[in-house]
């Protein structure tokens, strides 16, 4: 416990946001009420194995995972990689270089989030290039954004005032779920083929990214 607080003031001290628990079932009461870019995980847990948690975790969000346990067998080294961790740190560690090798996982998971690609479908969003099959796609500003917000919020339901509302607070004026609509019956004449249906209006409430 004690050294989860320590760890827990030093992230905050840096700038983050931090939830902590001491099980599996914190962890999955956590999981199952926020949403999380990271999760620093021992393998020695009171009712369970992190190793566990881990593949729980992965199975349902993307999100990166870092061991940080005094078991520092290769063995389990190993296993912590194979099943997805991004890194595996063993005890006694430096908090300066945990700090900051937490601060490189997630810089590289947002660069990886700058970019959406299916196969068919990509884009860019540090670039603002949309291409379908590797040729680019002319879309407006209005509909570009549209794109990204329905994106950042893939398989969450966006009302109609919620996604008018944060696209008003980036400078698209759209006044009404009307003109909301025609902009993104025309993005899904771009994009969409009978093949690759990406986004579904859930009549009288609003849209989501499939």
């Amino acid at each position: 416990m004690e050294l989860n607080h320590t760890i827990c003031t030093a992230l905050q001290k840096e700038g983050y946001r931090v939830y902590s628990g001491y099980t599996c079932g914190d962890g999955q009461a956590l999981a199952a009420s926020h949403t999380f870019d990271m999760a620093i995980l021992d393998v020695n847990l009171p009712d369970g194995d992190g190793f566990g948690f881990c593949k729980w975790i992965k199975a349902r969000s993307n999100i990166s995972v870092l061991f940080l346990s005094a078991r520092d067998l290769e063995e389990d080294v190993l296993t912590g990689y194979e099943i997805g961790a991004a890194d595996y740190v063993t005890k006694p560690f430096s908090m300066k270089i945990l700090l900051k090798k937490i601060s490189v996982i997630l810089s590289r998971e947002r660069k990886k989030s700058n970019v959406y690609d299916d196969g068919f479908l990509k884009i860019d969003f540090e670039l603002g290039l949309v291409q379908i099959e590797e040729k680019n796609c002319s879309i407006t500003p209005t509909e570009y954004r549209i794109l990204k917000k329905l994106i950042e919020h893939k398989g969450q339901l966006l009302t109609y005032s919620v996604l008018l509302d944060s696209l008003w607070e980036e400078g698209i004026e759209l006044l009404d779920k009307h003109a909301l609509a025609v902009n993104i019956n025309r993005l899904r004449k771009k994009i969409e083929t009978g093949e690759h249906s990406y986004i579904s209006n859930v009549y009288g409430m609003g849209y989501i990214w499939k």
